[in-house]
């Protein structure tokens, strides 16, 4: 007789996104926290907006990891670590800010997120804005 293990719908969930097509992953996190923003609205700070995140998230079955330790190094040297906000799914690093506009040094700070990584796509994402989807950013390396 042959036991099988039976999968939880968190693991079918989870091997589901890790499946889906990039586009469709980020549309789902941009969905995610346009919910977010649509019930706390901007000016509040970056570590609520990603608590809320991570709660949403999670009620999504979206797979991530939240301040995850990026290492840095010079010349093979490890001189520290950079947190990147959520990485999504293994694939998506998900910067959160609550700014009054993004610059391009939010946008360079993804982008070595990216190349330390070896990820090739970020989400910037502002919540500081009266509607959310004028504060998301690509960010492609």
């Amino acid at each position: 007789m042959n036991a099988q293990t039976p999968i939880n719908n968190s693991a079918i969930d989870y091997l589901t996104e890790l499946a889906m097509p990039t586009e469709q992953l980020t549309h789902a996190i941009i969905g995610a926290a346009i919910e977010v923003h649509r019930h706390l609205g901007p000016g509040l700070f970056e570590s609520i907006y990603e608590r809320a995140m991570t709660h949403e998230l999670g009620m999504r079955g979206i797979p991530f990891r939240s301040q995850v330790a990026i290492p840095m190094t010079y010349k093979g040297v490890p001189v520290g670590d950079y947190f990147a906000d959520l990485v999504i799914a293994d694939r998506v690093i998900v910067e959160l800010k609550a700014v009054a506009a993004l610059h391009n040094a939010h946008v360079t700070q993804v982008l070595s997120y990216l190349r330390s990584t070896n990820l090739r796509l970020g989400l910037l994402i502002n919540f500081n804005t009266p509607v959310l989807v004028k504060g998301v950013k690509r960010v492609i390396r």
